[in-house]
């Protein structure tokens, strides 16, 4: 894969920016939706960082977001999302909770990842960069992306090897999924022994290179995940957002978010551990109406497909 090339987001009224800082290796990416965006949010990591996820929980006041904001620096990139807050607030955009002087609520769900220990220059004192990464971010945002070492994939790593940021898409009739996706997982992801990804039986269009495994491959167990060297709490997880342009419900949204992370058990092993974080936001456009629950399930397998081939797309970026 070409790290240089810009690719254009599949789905109109959505747009992101990335910002990163070479000097400290980490990055931040912002997700906007050309209007409030229904959300929802799975969370299967057992050491997550987030904010604003409560908010969106089935039965809760809030519906829309404004934003997503997707960090590194750990609990430090949350601070990302409160630039982000108070850049649209700014500009007018957010909940409304009265008339003026009232300032309006911009709803700004974030995840982080933790990329503290790649060897960047972390003695940042009272001055982390991520409030000035998060407006840079939100910004620049735009419908063309890059891949690999770009926003909040700047400084992960997947496994033993360089994680980063990938996007993926397809179609199901007539709507569209795309994922969006930071990977900087504990687990690897190549079958063990090979540089070939878990996720090469869903490669589109020969975006992996085409790489498959030998006739006589035998799995053994992995040599080449975080296990071996950072056993430790809080070093890894996969963040990401999963979106359409499909009309769905917050209750379907939630269904769908769940139906992706299985994306993340299809292109690295292991998934899900006590030592990742591992958060996927859905979001819907509300463009274009579908049956369910049937087509919603089609809707949901091509969105662990899209994330499995999003992750994988940023570490082959990323090198």
């Amino acid at each position: 894969m070409d790290p240089s090339a810009h690719i254009e987001l599949p789905l109109s009224g959505l747009r992101i920016g990335h910002a990163h800082d070479p000097v400290v290796r980490t990055g931040v990416t912002v997700v906007v939706p050309d209007r409030p965006a229904v959300c929802a949010v799975d969370i299967r990591g057992g050491g997550p960082g987030t904010r604003e996820t409560d908010t969106l929980a089935l039965g809760g006041l809030i519906e829309r977001v404004h934003a997503i904001v997707l960090a590194g620096g750990s609990v430090y990139g949350l601070a990302a999302a409160d630039a982000v807050c108070r850049d649209l607030g700014a500009r007018g955009i957010g909940f409304v909770a009265g008339p003026p002087p009232v300032p309006v609520s911009p709803i700004v769900p974030a995840a982080i990842l933790f990329d503290n220990a790649n060897g960047g220059d972390k003695d940042w004192g009272a001055a982390p960069p991520f409030r000035a990464l998060g407006h840079d971010a939100l910004d620049t945002a735009s419908r063309m992306t890059g891949e690999g070492s770009v926003g909040a994939g700047y400084g992960a790593t997947a496994g033993i090897y360089r994680g980063g940021f990938g996007i993926a898409s397809e179609t199901v009739g007539q709507v569209t999924v795309c994922a969006m996706i930071a990977a900087n997982p504990v687990g690897s992801p190549f079958l063990p022994g090979t540089r070939v990804p878990h996720a090469w039986i869903y490669e589109c269009d020969n975006e992996f290179g085409g790489i498959r495994p030998p006739d006589d491959y035998q799995w053994t167990p992995p040599q080449d995940t975080k296990l071996a060297r950072f056993a430790q709490a809080g070093r890894n997880t996969v963040i990401g957002v999963v979106a359409t342009d499909a009309a769905l419900s917050p209750s379907d949204l939630k269904r769908l978010a769940i139906m992706a992370q299985d994306g993340l058990a299809l292109s690295v092993q292991p998934s899900h551990t006590p030592l990742d974080g591992d958060t996927l936001f859905a979001l819907s456009l509300e463009v274009k109406e579908i049956e369910t629950p049937a087509t919603l399930s089609l809707l949901g397998a091509a969105a662990a497909r899209t994330v499995a081939r999003a992750l994988t797309r940023g570490v082959l970026a990323a090198g």
